[in-house]
């Protein structure tokens, strides 16, 4: 290692710490740095620290350290380059880095070069928790029939070696012998004492957990068993490659299905604050691929989300890339309401800092507020980051985070990580005024301000009080079609329609609740927020209140330790009661995965033209992500999701309105169940914390027996299977040159669309179902698969002619070119509408060179790789736009394609652009960082873009053709 060298710069700061091993740390010494070290955000230290270590002249250069030092006058200006302590990715994004990885090995052997250089130098964790479908779900328990009825089939035993029923269901069974009109589960059931004719009444108790057909112990809901069964069988090719994957290269470790989701596994299982490796202790810092990684922030772990291309080159051993950032101080004031929960906090502090422009900066929290906040409140905060467009939210460690990671690490590793990090001067004391970090600005928040809230109906930012929800859906009802409108006329919004389900007459109306789901990708890591849901089902049912069986109802915990500490403290049997049944652990309902609507539910809306509604605990609810005939959505805390789920209605004042009706005709509001803070808090810190953590690590030393009895290939190059419709080797490679080329100008390329504003990842590349009609679906028709095969694009990223053909795939695009919304555009030589990958091709065909035109925050939302390789492999050379978020600019020049901004108080609509013009960009070979280019028209019009290329490594990935390339020519081919 560089550091043990008597050549390395900062060779002097190696200091020993007296412990029971000698552990080496670095600290500044000299007393000018240590002032200004004292003045450094926490945030920027942890910057400092890892520059100092991995200095090498190279890549990191000593002017990096002193930049960061004088941070206050280098910020937004100086280039730093940061190398993680690890890497994170889960299975959607993970899977296209490793198939790159492998296809990089294949090109390399072609060259001579030994394919098992091409490994993750950087410690690589990958998390398969993406795939998980709701292919069996159930609503509310209803009476069991008899168990003497000789309607019931016999048990047959599934794979997992537990009792399943014969045949499937949409809607899935729990028990062994499903019959019509029971959709019950597996309770403890006292039903020989059901008289002839009537219902057995259902005794909620905790576990074990009995079916009343068999009486046989079921450990969880069949259910969850039956959708982790269909997850494994559809997933087995993504599966064998990942263990391929696992054996095949050094440095990564790959987490099997069925244990945990990424966000949580990280929080709970692989950070360790403190990291040890090659003689030295350092501070844990991950960039992972997935916008929640910024969660870890809240533990004083320095993380965010990169895309899945920036995440290959940091597995390989490249820095991150970034400008010394501008950090906010954001000081909490005030106390917080005992009726707010963190999700509220979360949404507040959300507002708060969007209304800031803090777009790009990293964000410190600080103040006497952040001591009344755990450690999962303020992994919930830090989750939350990139729906304020901040880069990270950091926590800094003090006492309370100290006090959680009592519950998860040994004292040994207690005691390293309090005096390492004291040492270093990372660790938060607030009761030293004089040590108070300088912040570029200060936002302050009061606490006391917040009351509860949801956001919706489709954009996150929007925020709701609780109290002001009739009122603002009906406003929505009446306004434009727009962010937040519907444009319902005044005589239809008191529309009802009819319907039978299961032989029952409902109603559904204007803001009917149709979907409500307890997912997993923001709340179940707060144990608090997760048992505020659980009380307030069993207060729910106490009090006599239920949930119409018509609503699609589901809980996927983040991870079994979920499941786990809803069980432990006995609410799991009142949430199942209410119909929100475990259905699996990973990303489900937030990323479209949820099971179909009843047909008579989908009916009654599309008769009515209803504006159904769907209530999630996540942080994604775009209009159509849920479901096609779903048009609001609303975010909400746990408790809330189950709240309008039994209202059955979000066109509800919760404060003036109840909830239901109990069976002896009494009103019962959302007050009379809602639980205490002291309620929850005890039933946190007395049941929860104690064994959730000894649970995983039980959980993840069994591992998983499928996973252990998979074959996969024992070779250094993956066996690539021309038959594979989720594995392919991507052309990434073809024709790789041992020499980068110059840039090329792009010379009269066609626009392949016109887009507007907000254009998120989600347009650009779908992750949800496949539609029957899409260019992807003819493909994979091709290939002799059925509808039903389809699986999802997120499941087949790892296969590049599905994602090309599903790259701008969205029924929700709209396109300029024609002038309606679909996954279609004008081939404009030709005159026709065609889809938009088959437009592609016939350019590509052709020899025509493609651009995109489009408006403000071009790529937002969450990261995805394929918004970029996609419209690459589509032979689109650039994206001019009025501006880019940032990770999906990232992504853009990581694939070689030039993101091009309009100059300010310039637009397609302002130069008079109409679309259908031969475009001509004008791009220099000595290409320097932000350099205005020159496009030309066909129609003789020349206008001005910025080349947002930030630094010079930008430049670099972009004469190289992306990422990709430059490392297999850089990092392998030249043996740097």
């Amino acid at each position: 290692s560089l550091l043990f060298c008597t050549e390395h710069p900062f060779g002097h700061l190696i200091d020993t710490l007296q412990m029971t091993s000698l552990l080496t740390s670095l600290v500044i010494k000299k007393k000018k740095n240590m002032v200004k070290l004292k003045k450094l955000p926490f945030c920027m230290r942890v910057l400092l620290e890892s520059t100092i270590r991995k200095c090498d002249g190279f890549y990191i250069k000593t002017d990096d350290v002193s930049s960061i030092l004088d941070w206050q006058k280098q910020q937004n200006q100086a280039e730093v380059a940061f190398s993680p302590a690890r890497v994170l990715l889960q299975d959607f994004t993970g899977i296209p880095a490793m198939v790159d990885l492998a296809a990089m090995r294949d090109a390399l052997a072609k060259q001579g070069v030994d394919p098992n250089l091409v490994n993750p130098r950087c410690p690589t964790d990958l998390i398969v928790d993406h795939s998980l479908q709701i292919d069996y779900s159930k609503c509310a328990i209803q009476s069991p029939p008899s168990p003497m009825d000789e309607s019931h089939g016999a048990t047959t035993r599934s794979p997992a070696g537990r009792p399943s029923p014969r045949g499937s269901s949409s809607s899935g069974s729990h028990c062994s012998g499903q019959r019509p009109g029971h959709r019950g589960g597996c309770s403890k059931v006292s039903c020989s004492d059901a008289p002839s004719g009537r219902s057995a009444a259902v005794q909620i108790e905790n576990t074990p957990l009995l079916c009343p057909f068999h009486l046989q112990p079921v450990s969880e809901p069949e259910t969850m068993i039956r959708n982790q069964e269909m997850e494994l069988i559809r997933n087995k090719e993504r599966l064998q490659f990942f263990k391929w994957c696992s054996k095949a290269f050094k440095n990564i470790n790959v987490v099997p299905p069925d244990i945990n989701t990424v966000h949580q596994l990280n929080l709970e299982y692989l950070c360790q604050v403190v990291q040890e490796g090659e003689g030295f202790i350092y501070p844990d810092s991950v960039v992972g691929t997935d916008s929640h990684t910024t969660m870890i922030n809240g533990l004083g772990i320095l993380g965010w989300g990169v895309g899945g291309i920036e995440s290959e080159a940091v597995m390989l051993g490249q820095p991150v890339s970034l400008t010394l950032p501008q950090v906010v101080g954001c000081k909490l004031v005030g106390t917080i309401s005992p009726l707010a929960t963190s999700i509220d906090i979360v949404l507040g502090i959300t507002k708060h800092l969007r209304q800031a422009g803090i777009g790009g900066k990293f964000v410190e929290f600080f103040g006497p507020g952040v001591q009344q906040l755990s450690a999962p409140d303020r992994t919930t905060i830090a989750n939350m980051c990139p729906e304020y467009n901040a880069t990270v939210s950091f926590f800094p460690v003090d006492d309370i985070t100290l006090q959680h990671f009592k519950h998860t690490s040994t004292d040994h590793t207690l005691v390293v990580l309090e005096d390492y990090l004291k040492a270093i001067k990372l660790f938060r004391s607030y009761s030293d005024q004089s040590e108070e970090p300088q912040y570029s600005e200060v936002i302050e928040m009061n606490l006391s301000s917040i009351v509860p809230h949801v956001s919706g109906p489709k954009r996150p930012q929007d925020r709701v009080a609780v109290t002001c929800m009739k009122e603002d859906f009906i406003n929505c009802l009446n306004e434009k079609v727009g962010f937040k409108g519907f444009h319902i006329s005044k005589e239809k919004q008191a529309t009802q329609v009819p319907f039978l389900h299961e032989g029952a007459e409902y109603n559904l109306a204007h803001g009917s609740v149709v979907i409500a789901a307890v997912i997993s990708c923001t709340n179940n890591c707060n144990p608090s927020v997760m048992l505020a849901a659980g009380l307030l089902a069993k207060k729910a049912i106490e009090a006599g209140l239920k949930v119409k069986p018509y609503i699609r109802t589901s809980l996927v915990p983040g991870s079994g330790i979920v499941t786990h500490y809803l069980n432990t403290s006995g609410v799991l049997p009142y949430l199942r009661k209410l119909g929100f049944e475990v259905v699996g652990y990973g990303c489900a309902t937030c990323v479209g995965n949820t099971a179909p609507l009843p047909e008579s539910v989908v009916d009654a809306i599309k008769q009515g033209d209803l504006v159904a509604c769907g209530v999630l605990s996540g942080n994604r609810h775009l209009e159509g992500r849920l479901c096609d005939c779903v048009r609001a959505n609303y975010l909400a805390s746990p408790p809330l999701v189950v709240a309008y789920a039994i209202a059955g209605t979000v066109s509800i004042n919760l404060e003036t309105e109840p909830l239901g009706v109990n069976s002896e005709g009494k009103d019962v509001y959302l007050r009379d169940i809602w639980p205490s803070k002291e309620e929850v808090n005890h039933t946190e810190e007395n049941i929860v914390i104690a064994s959730m953590f000894k649970e995983l690590r039980s959980r993840m030393e069994k591992g998983s027996s499928f996973w252990n009895s998979l074959e996969s290939a024992e070779s250094a190059l993956f066996p690539w299977d021309p038959k594979s419709t989720y594995i392919r080797c991507p052309s990434f490679f073809n024709k790789l040159s041992k020499e980068a080329c110059t840039p090329q100008s792009i010379e009269g390329a066609y626009p392949l669309l016109f887009l507007g504003d907000k254009v998120t990842t989600d347009h650009i590349s779908p992750a949800g179902s496949i539609a029957r009609v899409s260019a992807a679906a003819k493909y994979l028709q091709s290939k002799r698969l059925t509808p039903r095969e389809f699986n999802s694009y997120g499941a087949r990223r790892g296969n590049d002619a599905v994602m090309t053909r599903g790259t701008f795939a969205s029924i929700k695009l709209q396109n300029r070119l024609i002038g309606k919304t679909g996954p279609r555009t004008l081939h404009i030589p030709s005159g026709q509408t065609l889809d938009v990958f088959e437009a592609a091709e016939r350019y590509q065909r052709d020899g025509v060179p493609l651009i995109i035109l489009a408006g403000k925050e071009y790529g937002s939302g969450s990261s995805r790789d394929w918004a970029a390789k996609g419209p690459y492999l589509m032979g689109v050379r650039a994206v001019i736009a009025e501006s880019f978020e940032k990770i999906h600019r990232n992504h853009l020049v990581g694939m070689g394609i030039a993101p091009l901004q309009f100059l300010s108080g310039q637009n397609a609509d302002s130069l008079e652009l109409c679309g259908k013009e031969r475009f001509t960009i004008n791009i220099p070979q000595e290409l320097t960082p932000r350099q205005q280019l020159v496009v030309q028209t066909s129609t003789g019009k020349s206008f001005s873009v910025t080349a947002l290329f930030e630094n010079d490594m930008d430049v670099a990935f972009f004469r190289h053709g992306g990422i990709l390339k430059y490392v297999a020519r850089i990092k392998f081919t030249r043996k740097h």
